[in-house]
C-alpha cells in the first residue's frame, strides 16, 4: 500500500480487516516493524479518537509519532497553484510538504471541508497536494470528502459482530446494513457518509440501504450500488446494522433544509429490524441524532466501534511500512 486516501488504495478489504482483528488479538505482534521510523500527524482541524488511536497504533508498531496542530501551532498554509500570497497564508504547501517528507517516514493529514464551495472541497486539493509534494506515504485522517480510517473501522466492527453472532441476513445470507440520516443542530460534512457508502459498496458483502429526507442525496460516485429511499421505516425493516449519521445537503452545498426530530433513531424505530446493532462514528449529539436509550442500550456498538479505530490504523500503517 503506497498511500491510504480511500478504499481504492486497498486491494483486499477482507484481508485488511483480518489483519486488524489479528492486531486486536495480539497488539504487539509487529512491535519492531516501525523501529527507528517516525510518523507525522498533521491536524488542520480538531480530533479526539483519530489522533489518539493513531498514536496508540504507531506505538504498538514501534513508530515514534509526532503530532503537529497546524491550525493552532503552524503557519497558515496556501494550497492554490500560482497563488499571489499577499493575504493571510504564510507558507505554500509546495515548500512545507517536501520538508515534512524529509522529517517523517509517513505523513498523516486531517483536513475538513469548508462547506462553502463544493467544487473546491470535492477536488480534495489539500490531500492531493500532500500526496504530490511530500514524497512519502500519506494517510488520510479525514479529508474534505472521505474518512477512510473510520470506514475501515466500521467494516471491521461489522465483520467482528458477524463472526461472533452468526448467522445474519436472514440465515446465512448477506447482512442488511442501513445508513440513516439524522438531525443535527448545524451543517456537517458528507465525509463519513460518503466514505461508509464507498466502502460498503466496494466490500460487496451486504445488502446496503441508504435512507434520508428529500434533498439530502449524497454524491452518486460514492453511493452507486446502494438502495436509496426516503422512507426510514421501510429502510429499517429487517436491518442487521444501522449506521446513524448527519450530513448537510450536497446539491445546494452545505445547507440544512430539514431538522425533523422524527428522524432521530429510537427503540421504537428498531422494533421491526433484525435486533439491529447501532453504529455512530462519534462525537454524537445525544437525544438529537440518537436517543439515550439507544446509545446506552445493549445493541449500541459505538464504544466497540471507537475502540476498533486503533486496529484499523495499525493495519494500514503496517501495510505501508511493509511496502516501503
Amino acid at each position: 500500500m503506497k498511500n491510504f486516501i480511500s478504499v481504492k488504495d486497498v486491494s483486499d478489504i477482507n484481508a485488511l480487516v483480518a489483519k486488524a482483528l489479528a492486531y486486536k488479538a495480539n497488539p504487539f505482534a509487529d512491535r519492531n516493524l516501525g523501529a527507528d521510523k517516525k510518523i507525522g500527524l498533521l491536524f488542520l482541524n480538531p480530533s479526539l479518537r483519530t489522533r489518539l488511536s493513531t498514536q496508540v497504533a504507531a506505538k504498538n508498531l514501534g513508530l515514534e509519532a509526532i503530532v503537529f496542530n497546524v491550525d493552532k501551532e503552524g503557519w497558515a498554509l496556501e494550497f492554490e497553484d500560482g497563488a499571489i500570497m499577499s493575504g493571510t497564508t504564510v507558507e505554500h504547501v509546495k515548500d512545507a510538504a517536501p520538508i515534512l517528507g524529509q522529517y517523517f517516514d509517513v505523513l498523516c493529514i486531517r483536513a475538513f471541508p469548508s462547506l462553502q464551495n463544493k467544487n473546491d472541497d470535492y477536488s480534495e486539493l489539500v490531500m492531493r497536494s500532500f500526496v504530490q509534494f511530500a514524497g512519502v506515504p500519506i494517510v488520510s485522517l479525514e479529508s474534505a470528502t472521505l474518512h477512510p480510517l473510520q470506514s475501515l473501522t466500521d467494516i471491521i466492527t461489522i465483520k467482528e459482530q458477524m463472526l461472533q453472532v452468526p448467522p445474519l441476513g436472514g440465515g446465512g445470507g448477506k447482512p442488511k446494513i442501513v445508513l440513516t440520516w439524522a438531525p443535527h443542530i448545524k451543517p456537517l460534512p458528507q465525509c463519513v457518509a460518503n466514505s461508509f457508502a464507498q466502502w460498503v459498496n466496494a466490500w460487496g458483502e451486504a445488502d446496503f440501504v441508504i435512507t434520508h429526507p428529500e434533498d439530502y442525496e449524497l454524491d452518486e460516485q460514492f453511493t452507486k450500488g446502494a438502495t436509496i429511499t426516503q422512507n426510514q421505516d421501510e429502510a429499517l425493516k429487517d436491518a442487521d446494522f444501522v449506521y446513524v449519521k448527519n450530513w448537510s445537503t450536497v446539491t445546494d452545498y452545505g445547507k440544512i433544509y430539514c431538522n425533523d426530530p422524527s428522524w432521530m433513531l429510537t427503540p421504537e424505530k428498531l422494533k421491526h429490524s433484525n435486533n439491529a446493532k447501532v453504529m455512530h462514528c462519534l462525537p454524537v449529539r445525544r437525544n438529537v441524532e440518537l436517543s439515550d436509550e439507544i446509545l446506552d442500550g445493549a445493541n449500541s456498538l459505538v464504544t466497540t466501534q471507537a475502540g476498533n479505530r486503533v486496529w484499523a490504523v495499525q493495519a494500514v500503517l503496517a501495510e505501508i511500512l511493509k511496502a516501503k
